[in-house]
């Protein structure tokens, strides 16, 4: 009867061994996106720590975590927004709820979340006109001097 058993010897993507598997970077890459440590990023990749802390020397490299972190975070604020949407469906339609405590907590909250709402758009507004005019004075500045 033969031996069945197969011997894995260290090659590519083996920790500390040879060159990272093709991908290596992308998967430490969108673990770290993800929250990871680089501990962690390196053994969901299937490399050393030492290689995710070189590739996150790298300016282009961090760069693109930071790409994968920021539309992460757009999805999950997309998601949150389609929340907020049925949360403020579900307060509005408690606003006419045959309880009267019911009715009125839900007013209120109503009525205060959405001077809040209204107090931050505002806001929000005037800061983007204060940048616009800044840029505006930047570029005439930078243009008078050449």
């Amino acid at each position: 009867m033969s031996d069945t058993r197969t011997t894995h010897k260290a090659g590519p993507g083996t920790p500390g061994k040879g060159r990272p598997n093709p991908g290596a970077a992308e998967i430490a890459a969108a673990a770290l996106a993800a929250g990871q440590t680089a501990v962690a990023a390196a053994a969901v990749a299937g490399v050393h720590e030492r290689t995710v802390r070189k590739w996150l020397d790298q300016p282009d490299y961090r760069a693109g975590v930071d790409r994968l972190r920021g539309e992460a975070v757009g999805r999950a604020l997309g998601r949150l927004g389609d929340g907020m949407t049925a949360a403020a469906d579900a307060l509005r339609g408690l606003v006419a709820h045959r309880d009267p405590h019911v009715r009125y907590k839900a007013a209120r909250a109503v009525l205060e979340l959405g001077l809040r709402l209204r107090e931050h758009a505002e806001l929000e507004g005037r800061v983007r006109e204060l940048e616009a005019r800044f840029a505006d004075h930047d570029a005439g500045a930078a243009g008078s001097e050449s």
